[in-house]
């Protein structure tokens, strides 16, 4: 959820998942353990599954928040991922954490979750927050060891062959799971291997890849529309807030400089 409140007053309540809230403006008290907490701009707020708390604006104009709940399968999964199994699984000793890197880990999550994000964007996304849980915040800091992770030999070619599945299927929606397998290591492992060879994230070069193609077809003339959907972008807005970010210049215009070569 992503709101803004002002005069609204949670009743006491608990999630039966890990919570986690990022504070954009204002600030918001509650009361959670028996003690009273103040989450302000910028901060996290982490709830363990069962945490009972409630909450209301700590200032006048209110507050506005992004919060999602993770279950604790799914951070079990993702922590098997990266510890190789060998990690506990988190509990939060404080309800309020400031630590831009979780901030800006969530933040990048929230809309991946929301707005219908590649499978491969949001596992990613998914990943990298939990493992900014586990290494920042929890309590099991045992967790940040033993991390699985390739031998410098075994990278390039785990890289390589994520790069081929991505180069053969650039349009279609691939998992981190099936570019791991591909790869012949666990996501993690490939996640650091790729950005060690590549520079990017195996989404970013999915990506790009897809604005190539879309770039091709508008210099052969194609309507935007028509190469965003064949390129692989299910949405408009996204293909041009990409190709202008990525060649700037819009693709509309890119396509009409291409007509008078």
């Amino acid at each position: 959820m992503h709101a803004h409140f002002v005069r609204h007053v949670f009743h006491p309540h608990s999630h039966d998942a890990y919570s986690f809230a990022v504070t954009e403006t204002g600030a918001q008290r509650f009361t959670c353990r028996g003690a009273g907490h103040t989450s302000a701009a910028g901060m996290v707020m982490a709830f363990n599954p069962d945490d009972p708390h409630d909450g209301e604006s700590a200032v006048e104009l209110g507050f506005t928040y992004r919060i999602m709940h993770i279950g604790p399968d799914v951070v079990r999964a993702v922590l098997d991922d990266v510890t190789d199994g060998r990690g506990a699984m988190p509990l939060f000793e404080r309800p309020v954490v400031d630590d831009p890197v979780l901030a800006r880990a969530l933040r990048r999550l929230h809309p991946a979750l929301v707005e219908g994000a590649d499978p491969l964007v949001r596992e990613e996304r998914l990943t990298a927050a939990v493992e900014a849980v586990v290494r920042r915040t929890a309590a099991g800091r045992a967790t940040a060891a033993g991390a699985r992770e390739l031998p410098p030999g075994a990278q390039a070619g785990a890289a390589r062959r994520a790069r081929d599945l991505l180069r053969a299927a650039y349009d279609q929606p691939v998992t981190a799971q099936e570019l791991a397998d591909a790869a012949g290591c666990s996501r993690f492992a490939l996640y650091r291997a790729f950005r060690t060879e590549y520079g990017m994230a195996p989404s970013d070069f999915q990506r790009l890849l897809r604005l190539r193609r879309a770039r091709t077809l508008l210099i052969g003339g194609r309507p935007t529309a028509e190469a965003a959907a064949e390129a692989g972008f299910a949405d408009q807005a996204h293909f041009h807030r990409w190709f202008v970010r990525c060649f700037g210049v819009t693709p509309g215009a890119f396509r009409r400089a291409a007509a008078r070569t």
